[in-house]
């Protein structure tokens, strides 16, 4: 009998397991048995087809409408149109190859099941000559009994491997593999009720009936919870061997002397968050705390204070911010800030005055040299940069916390560099700061490695905005009225952001340093645009617009190749009202403040986070007119690209996004899949649905680590963390 280590080749013939390997990275047996099905069909009901996206490989169930066959107008040969329904929606099929064959067997009334990929064709989605499985009872036992029964799986499928292809395999496997050893201790089964593997595993796949699935899927969905949540636990019982530096308040020190000169009074949020984070940093564990909040919420006044308490015990601050425009945006904030306390060493500098240096990549040689000397030798207390902070020839005198801002910006392993910065074999405490949380963030917060703070309190004296979705394929003059609205704006005295996903300098064979931590659409959220083409580059589109509808207005550029001076002269120009249009990417999206930018059209909205529209649109709306944000996109209606536009169409609140990005979105990037390229382990886990069963693994899992922390006494355990999150997983798990 197999077990489910074994590889698959040797079971079911390498003609069935290296598609398998190849499109799913499934290779051993527990690969295919945890490859769970997707949804479930009975015979003859019908599966939505709302809700495909252009490029997906989709298993549909649905009846034949009607058929049709024609000559093909430009070869010889004919072509079969197919119309299937699922009750609600309607989908075109076509064959090409064999028509008149095909027609004799799919006609109209027959059910089946429709394998291929999404493609568009006169602006409506379409399979191109999907495989299909009929189930039609009049044709007696088809191809399809073989392997289902009442209740059909479809699975999460690819190119060359169909659903049923797949539920052969599984059907196959199972009739040979036995799981005779349970990875779960039997006394964590019998607490939490759970049934044991093997009948799990058969259930998933094989359900007698529906309601035989809330057990199995319980059991399947607990293994998940319990994989990361191990990884977490030993992390957490290992920081003791790193401490961080404690940070207690000193009494009469920078954080005295801030607080005392704030113009301003902090709100109740303000004040709640600053004292939980003072506690945090006063401790000698690594704090590693979220900071949420929408934009203009006071996070910087918040992440200021925790830097004058680090400073006062003699350490340092460093804030990483993703784009060289918001690091010296940011250097200029805190000097503004801080005043004579922010000047040490300069006339007129107060008693207890830090230094603020700014640290980035286009930075002369000879600014470059102060600003590492500063950092080494401990004369700056506040340390801003970019990524060029995280290099090897960057060293600091005692760094004491490190302040991420908007963090899923950054790589994993960009984040993780400065954690090791600290003397001593300390690590520094970590602050991250975003104001819309990404679900992965979200994600982490609740399994347990994040201490979460929120800023709920709207920003005061910001004005409403307008966010409304164009679909320029479908209706072009909308994208006309668009540029007449930009146009409008700007003869009432305003100014407008355009902001596109490339630049169009060298760039053509993809998105600007997207993911990289500069700019560029997310490599952690984009959905990615219509099928062939790029995304818009803002060197093509400055000049169509230049040229054409925005002729008679001032435009300006601004990305992140530009010069350091040439971007500060840019910017300087449109926040004093020498510009009206400013076409940029998304090196506008955070810390950039004209409180005279009333709208924004963002193209091919569809290439950017969720995130990042929310940051972006927050550029608008920051004076006492209300802004709009007009989101441009070739999508089509009925995709799932259009679906998280209309999210963002929908709400403002970058809390209630975050929540609506879980739902379209799922949390599989937990371990990384976006970053690491590699599959998610994670199937069954929902951070909306299994919050209370995620808190009850976190607690078996500590008190599995806390007396066994190698596992070598759970061997099934750490197989379970093997199978669930491979070696690369787990390191970036740690890192996170």
């Amino acid at each position: 009998m197999a077990g489910l280590r074994d590889d698959l080749t040797a079971l079911i013939g390498a003609r069935s397991a290296n598609p398998l390997a190849k499109a799913l990275d499934i290779k051993t047996v527990g690969d295919l048995l945890r490859h769970y099905p997707r949804r479930y069909s009975y015979r003859g009901s019908l599966t939505d087809i709302a809700g495909l996206e252009l490029g997906e490989h989709v298993t549909v169930m649905a009846r034949i409408v009607s058929t049709n066959v024609r000559p093909m107008r430009n070869r010889r040969g004919s072509i079969l149109e197919l119309t299937i329904t699922d009750g609600s929606r309607q989908l075109k099929c076509a064959f090409f190859n064999r028509a008149k064959w095909h027609a004799d067997r799919l006609r109209p009334g027959t059910t089946g099941l429709f394998a291929g990929k999404v493609t568009a064709f006169q602006r409506k989605l379409q399979l191109s000559h999907p495989e299909y499985e009929l189930l039609d009872e009049t044709q007696g036992t088809s191809a399809v009994d073989e392997f289902v029964s009442e209740i059909i799986p479809v699975y999460p499928a690819a190119e060359g491997v169909a659903s049923w292809v797949i539920a052969r395999c599984v059907k196959q496997i199972l009739d040979l593999v036995e799981i005779t050893e349970d990875p779960m201790p039997a006394e964590i089964l019998e607490k939490q009720g759970l049934c044991d593997l093997d009948t799990a595993l058969r259930v998933i796949h094989r359900p007698p009936t529906l309601a035989a699935l809330e057990p199995a899927r319980a059991r399947l969905t607990w293994d998940e919870a319990m994989a990361v949540q191990l990884i977490f636990a030993e992390r957490r019982n290992s920081v003791v061997s790193r401490p961080a530096p404690p940070c207690p308040p000193v009494p009469a020190g920078l954080r005295d002397a801030f607080d005392a000169r704030l113009p301003f009074t902090l709100t109740e949020g303000q004040r709640e968050v600053g004292e939980d984070i003072a506690r945090d940093i006063a401790l000698d564990h690594p704090m590693n705390r979220l900071l949420q909040g929408e934009v203009g919420s006071g996070k910087t006044i918040v992440a200021l204070q925790a830097m004058a308490q680090v400073i006062d015990a003699g350490k340092q601050a460093a804030l990483l911010a993703p784009t060289e425009v918001l690091a010296a945006q940011h250097a200029r904030s805190l000097r503004e800030m801080l005043g004579d306390l922010g000047c040490a060493g300069e006339l007129g500098a107060a008693e207890n005055a830090t230094r603020v240096a700014l640290l980035t990549g286009s930075m002369t040689a000879k600014q470059r040299k102060q600003a590492l000397l500063d950092a080494a030798s401990g004369a700056a207390g506040i340390i801003v940069g970019t990524h060029a902070l995280i290099q090897e020839t960057v060293s600091f005198a005692d760094l004491g916390l490190v302040v991420v801002d908007e963090q899923h910006r950054f790589g994993v392993e960009q984040r993780d560099a400065l954690r090791s910065r600290g003397a001593d074999f300390t690590s520094p405490h970590v602050l991250v700061m975003t104001a819309t949380p990404i679900p992965r963030t979200v994600a982490m917060t609740v399994y347990g490695d994040l201490e979460i703070s929120a800023l709920r309190e709207m920003p005061a004296g910001r004005s409403p905005i307008k966010t409304s979705v164009v679909p320029a394929a479908e209706k072009p003059a909308w994208l006309t009225r668009t540029w007449e609205r930009i146009v409008e704006e700007a003869g009432k005295g305003h100014q407008a952001y355009v902001v596109c996903p490339r630049i169009g300098l060298d760039d053509r064979n993809g998105d600007d340093n997207a993911g990289n931590g500069q700019e560029g659409a997310s490599a952690d959220e984009g959905s990615g645009g219509p099928a062939g083409r790029q995304g818009l580059a803002v060197l093509d589109l400055a000049e169509e617009l230049r040229t054409g509808p925005l002729r008679e207005l001032r435009l300006g550029v601004l990305h992140g190749r530009l010069p350091a001076d040439e971007k500060e002269s840019v910017m300087r120009a449109f926040a004093g009202g020498k510009l009206d249009v400013l076409v940029a990417t998304t090196v506008i999206e955070v810390g950039v403040n004209v409180p005279n930018a009333t709208a924004m059209v963002i193209m091919d909205a569809e290439r950017f986070g969720l995130s990042q529209l929310h940051q972006l649109r927050g550029r608008v709306g920051r004076g006492d007119v209300p802004g709009l944000c007009l989101l441009v996109t070739e999508t089509l209606d009925g995709t799932k690209a259009r679906e998280r536009l209309a999210a963002v169409e929908a709400t403002t609140d970058g809390f209630e996004l975050s929540r609506k990005d879980l739902e379209l979105r799922r949390e599989g990037d937990i371990l990384g899949a976006a970053q690491s390229g590699k599959r998610s382990g994670l199937k069954l886990l929902s951070l909306l649905r299994d919050e209370e069963l995620i808190a009850e693994a976190r607690d078996e899992a500590m008190r599995v680590v806390t007396v066994d922390p190698s596992l070598g006494n759970h061997l099934g355990l750490a197989h379970l963390v093997t199978d669930l999150v491979d070696p690369d997983r787990a390191e970036y798990l740690e890192k996170t």
